[in-house]
């Protein structure tokens, strides 16, 4: 039985069609993948699914029932739910507050025979239900956490209870493992076939091919609004995949040419970088590395022991209490961000939209962002319009950017077209160093493949390369060299040709520090 059937679909705008005329099913009780390029219209599909959008034309079935959905409580009241990629929780309150929010358990009092609602809320009662739904799915969870004082991996499955709670059939997942750290992947992937066994249905957004073929019982390619294709996923690869998403043949790893730098000069240095909190917490051990002239240095550790702090230190985020940073021997320790641009340093951030854009700006002003004081940008104090328009027209053809027109905001964009407006900015800077933190979460294959050939492109031009990602196979293909973080040290250097991930994966777990 198909729980989910569309027939010609469509979703314009003014600008373009996001939606083509889609026409898939959905069977009960599977998980289904809907893979494509940023851009491509996937994420418009499920907000039209979820009652976020309305469809311009077409038709949409639940259960075999036609429906037109007004807001997500429409979709929620006809069994469907949606977990975004940025989740939507109130950090200061609990777990279980959170997922009873709109839903609250009132206090009752009795007077004569009747039960009479107060406007207290029960918390006790509340605790009692997502204490059992939290044992009936095997989550590591507790109901009285706050929520801001979780893992990104422990928020998600906030998120997913909170659907799971209104008792939804079906679930759609929009990038699930782009927040997510290597380690808490595995158990997330382990929840969705646990949810498919007790009779749901999953719909998986993913850029992650090896993830649509680990769970996904088949796989829908969406390519520029359109469906190109639709199969049981055990009767397709990830290389077949990769192919009908971006329209041409994908390299799925690095062409990577290794060279002996040792002779070149020393472009950047890190000396004994230390950062101490005035609680006396030590986030930074005594930091100390060197990058040459045309090296890409990567950094790997599991997340949270000092990688995101080093970054954020490097890039005039946060200060440091001790050591020194130098490019070509001129000093930037603690420069701030707009210094350190000016010195020729290019920032790719952890987060794109916390630290890298601001969507309620345009895409336009984005790819300025930083740069705006630049002569060929501005002039007397005043923004040179026509110069910055022939800078959007530029990066959006180079990079492939997948925009509405000339006045689109971030906010409208999916977040690998944004991530794009970051790589285009930097990669434009003509920087004489680059750091790079996690420079393709949640990135489709192609853009994958483009950012990655970039990255190697400047090293080639003699540019220094600081790579930090969360995915150790990207670390071991584009780096020269990588250290390895375990709480705040450098604990291990391994050459980056022929690195070997079981050699990495014990550095990573302290336990060749520890021997």
């Amino acid at each position: 039985m198909n729980v989910i059937e569309t027939i010609g679909l469509t979703k314009e705008y003014p600008n373009c069609v996001a939606n083509d005329h889609i026409s898939i099913q959905v069977p009960q009780s599977e998980i289904t993948a809907i893979v494509g390029e940023n851009g491509a219209g996937k994420t418009t599909l499920m907000n039209m699914f979820y009652g976020m959008e309305r469809p311009t034309s077409g038709v949409l079935k639940i259960e075999g029932r036609e429906v037109r959905f007004n807001s997500p409580l429409d979709a929620i009241d006809c069994g469907l739910g949606m977990v975004h990629q940025h989740f939507k929780l109130v950090p200061s309150l609990t777990v279980f507050e959170n997922i009873m929010l709109g839903t609250e358990t009132r206090k009752a009092v009795k007077i004569g025979k009747r039960q009479v609602p107060t406007p207290f809320i029960d918390k006790k009662q509340e605790k009692e239900k997502i204490a059992e739904l939290i044992r009936q799915y095997n989550l590591s969870l507790s109901p009285d956490d706050i929520v801001g004082s979780i893992s990104i991996g422990a928020k998600q499955q906030v998120e997913i209870l909170k659907m799971l709670y209104r008792n939804v059939n079906i679930l759609i997942f929009d990038e699930p493992t782009a927040v997510l750290t290597p380690q808490e992947i595995e158990p997330f992937l382990q929840n969705l076939k646990n949810m498919k066994q007790q009779g749901k249905t999953i719909i998986l957004i993913t850029h992650k091919l090896q993830e649509v073929m680990e769970v996904s019982d088949q796989v829908i390619v969406i390519k520029r609004g359109k469906i190109i294709g639709s199969m049981p996923t055990a009767e397709t690869s990830p290389a077949q995949l990769a192919d009908m998403m971006v329209g041409r043949k994908v390299l799925l790893r690095v062409d990577k040419k290794y060279e002996d730098l040792s002779q070149k000069p020393v472009a950047y240095e890190v000396k004994n970088l230390s950062v101490t909190e005035s609680s006396g917490k030590v986030l930074l051990d005594d930091v100390s590395f060197q990058i040459r002239e045309g090296e890409v240095l990567g950094i790997a550790g599991v997340e949270g022991n000092g990688q995101s702090e080093l970054v954020n230190v490097l890039t005039g985020m946060m200060r440091c209490t001790g050591g020194s940073v130098s490019l070509y021997d001129r000093d930037l320790t603690n420069y701030w961000p707009r210094e350190l641009r000016k010195a020729g340093v290019a920032m790719i951030p952890e987060d794109r939209y916390i630290q890298g854009l601001c969507r309620e700006m345009k895409v336009s002003e984005n790819l300025i962002a930083g740069y705006h004081g630049n002569p060929e940008f501005c002039s007397h104090g005043f923004l040179r319009g026509k110069a910055v328009r022939e800078n959007l027209r530029q990066q959006v053809e180079k990079y492939d950017i997948r925009i509405g027109g000339e006045s689109s905001y971030v906010s409208e964009l999916s977040g690998g077209n944004a991530q794009k407006i970051i790589i285009a900015r930097e990669f434009s800077s003509d920087p004489k160093l680059l750091i790079a933190s996690q420079p393709t979460r949640g990135v489709d294959v192609g853009s994958i493949e483009f950012i990655h050939k970039k990255i190697l492109e400047l090293s080639g031009q003699n540019k220094a390369v600081l790579i930090v990602s969360s995915e150790l196979s990207e670390v071991m293909s584009l780096s020269d060299r990588i250290l390895v973080m375990f709480k705040g040290k450098i604990i291990g250097e391994v050459p980056g040709k022929n690195a070997d991930s079981g050699e990495i994966g014990l550095l990573m777990a302290g336990i060749a520090a520890a021997g």
